[in-house]
């Protein structure tokens, strides 16, 4: 509001969730940052980017009977991945927008960061309009959006001019089939006809194992023989599934259809239901479809992030034994949006995502080694052969059952006052003071180092001399093989310290809930599990070799080891370097184990920004070039030239890696700062250091 009337200008949003871009399919255009950028904007700095390229997704067609939005966004992922987004926008066009509802827009948004890009919009239309009536927005809101939107040509009809982008795909609604998704990336998609292939084919690369079967004692169930392959986590979950109600209500429904039928599922399977929105149970109960969920055990365990990230919880004891005594590869179905390695649960190696529906069929089957068109799912009461299509609901069902039981009061109901909070949040108790007091003994809480040795003065950027590399990576690396957010063991470096602090292992919780703990942080950066670090050959997990030794030792106690000889890290690593969360630790980590740079052939946008905004240099290998085609082995030494003469954003530095008998290996790489702001908080060492000097001064 301004003395001259009403000032109205598109919304825009940023959030420190990677999947922030679920706004997208509202109209609204936003994305993920890392924490340590948001920090910085909620201290007045702005939010920078090179203005980036617009792809324009064209829709055409109709999804076809029994195809729902997850097999959808998992067929534009796989599409979009291949084609290259990385840092671009993209926009989503043409007539088959009609066809989709705002929920299947927003299931499509919502995985942008799963397909590279920064956004991908959906222009405001009729049903843009409908769901904000239908959610309870304020009438005269709706209106505004409205008119505005149509005065300013953002209105999309389905009938005006196409526009213009730098590039443009095609996808045909019509051609979309049912899919999943695995077993290690959300892009892999597989054509759920070609599931049980896929799988055989994806089995020797997870196992040498000749072991195929372990026999189990269940103390509930009796005996039974678990074999690769064997679905041991079942979930329906994460916010690009949950929030859309067409493949909850096709879950109830197939839960209901299946329960009429005398079908369980397999004994083995640890089924959950986590919703992103407390509406999800609302409309479930209304429909009648809780009781049949529940006799599945799909039982309610929370709201918000579970299995997706890695809270799945413990597998059971016997199953868990059985697992490792064999070496068994067995799978989770997830209807979330990531299935990285070692991300979903430490047992548990090969991943899928799936829409809810089909997450309840495989829950049923218990394995992924099924063909589910025309092998039995299960049998009836009277021991026929029951398959998938006699358990499918159709979309009439689903249709019929959505307008009988989701009610804009709901929405009403759920969120009018959602920023209140309940007893319990209203009841915590509120320490005075305007500074935090920080517990010495807290092993959640601690305060971290990250301004220690700070001077109100900058000081001069310096060349990176001499190097060591704590780890060379391959391609696809994830935040979360930088930095975990699930569980940990005893004999993890992270575990070691809880232990050596008093805190016993039932009571370690997970990384994600210790993150406020920066030396359990930096313990288990590079900690995943399943990370393969090429300096040390045949292991899995947090380990490398430390240098000139050749001692095999974890990273952290490496990190540790060089950095009280003054020793600067870098790392290496190939393609997609820091895809997944935006998951600041996985910046923040690798600062304080003492890396100052990292060279790759490209980055995930939120994590290149990340490193920067901690101080680390993102450094990419020359088009062509690779640790490969370099032949590095890692032993080297490696000295960084061209950072303290004039650092610019874009600008070509020299690497020069001397072999231990003193041969040298020189190239080139591009600085990937990328706009002064970049710059400036490099100079800085981190936008904290800028933020906290420019209010300083």
């Amino acid at each position: 509001e301004t003395a001259d009337g009403t000032e109205v200008y598109p919304d825009s949003l940023v959030g420190t969730d990677s999947h922030t871009t679920m706004i997208n399919g509202l109209g609204v255009m936003g994305w993920g940052v890392g924490g340590i950028e948001a920090e910085a904007g909620m201290l007045g700095q702005p939010v920078t980017m090179l203005i980036p390229q617009v792809v324009g997704f064209r829709f055409t067609g109709k999804l076809a009977e029994g195809v729902t939005a997850t097999d959808l966004v998992l067929t534009v992922v796989q599409m979009l991945r291949a084609k290259g987004v990385v840092g671009k926008f993209v926009e989503y066009f043409g007539p088959g927008l009609q066809t989709l509802s705002l929920e299947d827009k927003a299931t499509i948004a919502n995985m942008a960061p799963e397909y590279g890009a920064t956004m991908g919009f959906f222009p405001v239309n009729d049903k843009t309009l409908d769901y904000m009536r239908f959610s309870g927005r304020d009438a005269d809101r709706v209106a505004l959006t409205e008119a505005y939107t149509k005065a300013n040509t953002l209105f999309v009809d389905g009938f005006g001019v196409d526009p213009e982008f730098s590039d443009v795909l095609e996808l045909d609604l019509s051609t979309v089939v049912p899919s999943i998704a695995g077993p290690k990336r959300p892009q892999d998609r597989v054509a759920l006809t070609d599931s049980k292939s896929a799988w055989l084919e994806a089995l020797p690369k997870l196992s040498s194992n000749g072991v195929t079967k372990v026999a189990v004692a269940d103390p509930e169930y009796g005996a039974y023989e678990l074999k690769h392959g064997d679905v041991v986590i079942a979930a329906i979950t994460s916010c690009t599934n949950t929030s859309n109600p067409s493949v909850l209500i096709a879950a109830g429904l197939l839960a209901k259809k299946a329960v009429e039928k005398g079908l369980t599922i397999k004994p083995w399977v640890k089924p959950s239901l986590a919703p992103g929105s407390k509406v999800v149970t609302e409309y479930l109960a209304n429909a009648g479809l809780t009781p049949f969920l529940d006799k599945l055990k799909f039982n309610l365990v929370g709201y918000g992030c579970t299995t997706c990230i890695g809270n799945s919880g413990p597998l059971p004891d016997h199953i868990a034994k059985a697992v490792t005594d064999g070496n068994l590869v067995v799978t989770s179905v997830l209807s979330g949006n990531r299935n990285f390695e070692g991300r979903v649960n430490p047992h548990v190696k090969a991943n899928y995502l799936a829409s809810p529906p089909l997450v309840v069929a495989y829950a049923l089957a218990g394995t992924m080694n099924i063909d589910l068109y025309h092998d039995p799912i299960g049998q009836d009461q009277s021991g026929a052969d029951v398959y998938l299509k006699d358990i499918w609901p159709s979309s009439l069902d689903v249709a019929e059952t959505l307008r009988n039981a989701i009610t804009s009061e709901q929405f009403q109901a759920k969120y009018s006052d959602v920023f209140h909070g309940d007893a319990a949040w209203q009841s915590l108790p509120v320490p005075e003071g305007s500074r935090y007091d920080w517990m010495d003994d807290s092993t959640y809480i601690r305060k971290p180092t990250f301004f220690d040795g700070m001077t109100l003065d900058l000081t001069a950027l310096t060349d990176i001399q001499n190097a060591r590399l704590l780890a060379l990576l391959g391609d696809s690396v994830t935040t979360d093989h930088i930095s975990p957010a699930g569980s940990f063991s005893k004999d993890s470096p992270a575990g070691k310290y809880l232990m050596e602090n008093g805190v016993v292992p039932k009571d370690f919780n997970s990384y994600g809930s210790r993150r406020g703990n920066h030396e359990v942080m930096m313990r288990g950066t590079f900690g995943n599990i399943r990370l393969r670090n090429r300096l040390a050959p045949g292991t899995e997990g947090g380990w490398t070799r430390y240098q000139p030794d050749d001692e095999q030792m974890t990273i952290f106690d490496a990190s540790m080891k060089y950095q009280e000889k003054g020793v600067p890290l870098v790392v290496i690593a190939g393609k997609e370097y820091g895809t997944g969360s935006s998951r600041d630790w996985a910046a923040k980590g690798t600062y304080l184990l003492g890396v100052k740079a990292v060279i790759a052939e490209s980055f995930e946008r939120i994590h290149r920004s990340n490193l920067i905004g901690m101080g680390v240099l993102p450094l990419q290998f020359k088009a062509g070039e690779t640790q490969e085609t370099l032949k590095l082995t890692g032993k080297e030494t490696f000295t960084i030239t061209g950072i303290a003469d004039n650092l610019q954003p874009g600008k070509s530095l020299g690497v020069t890696a001397t072999t231990h008998n003193g041969e040298t290996k020189t190239f080139t790489v591009d600085c990937r700062i990328d706009t002064p702001n970049e710059l400036a908080y490099y100079q800085n060492g981190g936008i904290l250091q800028y933020v906290l000097r420019s209010l300083i001064k």
